[in-house]
């Protein structure tokens, strides 16, 4: 089975909440659409427990572009000129950078150098179909972007925001995270939204547990084989 999954930004019990529900075996797959840090605590440690999973696949996130940049281990050109951390602050870093501090500098290198082996996007098929996965955006829409707030490929495939009606790379569904669904649809709490050959999954587990917005966000989790899709139990 091919389970997707995206946007688990540091929220410990949604995600062993997932894991519990889809039981993955060992020929199962596990694909986690990138920003498994920040917003809420645990993010440092879920994400040691996908590194040593070996059935889990990880893409890049724009969190953890934030993260190595500020951390000084740019993934691309764009090194930091005494903005990253604040960005990355702003952006819910701020809690995961606490939690770096108290690594062993063996462990430090061993994110560092697991995130940089990250790819941007991947390609499956499930049962004839043919999936792109990406965190924010297929790499192949760079060559049509025109907004100059995206510096290269890099910085585009990971922070641009998908529209409803923009062109998709031809013969494939894109599955993506990044803009939490409530974007596209008016689902409270948020569900997956399905869009002309393009599916969104970032269900706003980002989202505060409590407070005025608190029922918008959860975990979400989809099983290509059959669509049927696990949310994390509140």
């Amino acid at each position: 089975m091919h389970y997707i999954l995206s946007d688990i930004h540091g929220n410990e019990r949604r995600f062993l909440s997932i894991l519990k529900q889809i039981d993955l075996k060992p020929e199962d797959t596990l694909y986690v659409l990138g920003d498994v840090i920040d917003r809420h605590p645990w993010g440092l440690r879920i994400l040691r427990k996908l590194m040593a999973m070996p059935n889990a696949r990880l893409i890049l996130g724009n969190h953890e572009y934030m993260m190595l940049r500020a951390l000084g281990h740019p993934v691309d050109d764009n090194v930091d000129d005494g903005t990253a951390l604040p960005h990355w602050y702003r952006n819910g870093g701020n809690v995961t950078h606490r939690h770096w501090k108290f690594l062993r500098k063996s462990v430090r290198k061993e994110i560092i150098d697991y995130l940089h082996s990250l790819p941007l996007n991947r390609d499956i098929e499930v049962n004839e179909t043919k999936y792109k996965l990406v965190h924010a955006a297929p790499l192949e829409n760079w060559e049509q972007n025109t907004d100059h707030r995206y510096l290269n490929p890099t910085h585009f495939t990971v922070w641009y925001r998908i529209k409803d009606d923009e062109p998709m790379p031809e013969g494939c569904t894109v599955l993506f995270g990044h803009t939490p669904t409530r974007h596209f649809q008016d689902q409270r709490p948020m569900e997956p939204w399905y869009g002309e050959n393009r599916i969104g999954i970032d269900c706003g587990c980002a989202y505060p547990e409590t407070g005025p917005d608190s029922d918008w966000g959860r975990l979400a989790c989809l099983r290509l084989e059959d669509g049927k899709v696990f949310y994390a139990e509140n």
